[in-house]
């Protein structure tokens, strides 16, 4: 299993990423939330602390929830119900309170990861293919090297596809907001470039973008 391990106590972040990876994960631990959302087309699984040097889990699981559908496991010092709630309220999928022994931790996380693979969502139109639980997407067997944005710009055409989406629609599938022109024209530019010949976005002047292969 990929797990990403976002955690702001060394101790316990070196303790968790030597335990993970002697069980035979590849582990990346991080205390920033910054680097954990730039690894996270890699994992399959988050490992998330509420407690964090800069803001709090919570607002991390949110910017996670709005990218991805990864399995997220919440760790916290607070036994508080209301502080369970709001994690699985908010989008954890699990929860589990400190102290807690490795082998608890490993078995809840695969139970997690069984349950995400049983649900896999694929969005498909002709040699395009993309997992959005997994990150990862396909152009016929090639898989396509993508950005943040370029995933979720390729996912938005490929959740209506031959559909003409106007601009300001599109930025707000990917960025939440409206964004300058140019930098929705750079990130579909590397789209098209990782995508490849013969290239399916096509630019509708005066209207939007639209996903289409003859």
């Amino acid at each position: 299993m990929r797990i990403l391990l976002v955690e702001d106590d060394p101790g316990v972040r070196e303790a968790l990423e030597l335990g993970l990876s002697l069980e035979g994960h590849e582990v990346r631990a991080t205390e920033s939330p910054k680097e954990a959302l730039a690894h996270l087309p890699w994992a399959e699984a988050v490992v998330l602390d509420v407690l964090l040097p800069e803001g709090d889990g919570f607002s991390l699981l949110q910017e996670i929830r709005a990218r991805s559908e990864v399995p997220v496991l919440m760790l916290t010092a607070l036994d508080g119900v209301e502080w369970r709630v709001k994690g699985l309220r908010e989008g954890a999928d699990d929860y589990l309170v400190k102290p807690y022994s490795l082998q608890e931790l490993l078995a809840r996380l695969e139970a997690l990861l069984r349950r995400s693979r049983r649900k896999e969502e694929v969005l498909a139109y002709k040699d395009l293919r993309l997992y959005p639980r997994r990150m990862e997407a396909f152009r016929g067997e090639r898989r396509l090297n993508l950005s943040p944005k370029a995933f979720l710009l390729l996912k938005a055409f490929l959740e209506s596809p031959e559909e003409v989406i106007p601009k300001e629609a599109l930025m707000l599938r990917v960025w939440g907001e409206a964004v300058e022109p140019a930098t929705l024209e750079v990130h579909l530019s590397l789209l098209r470039k990782a995508l490849g010949e013969p290239n399916p976005i096509q630019t509708v002047r005066g209207y939007g973008y639209r996903l289409y292969l003859p």
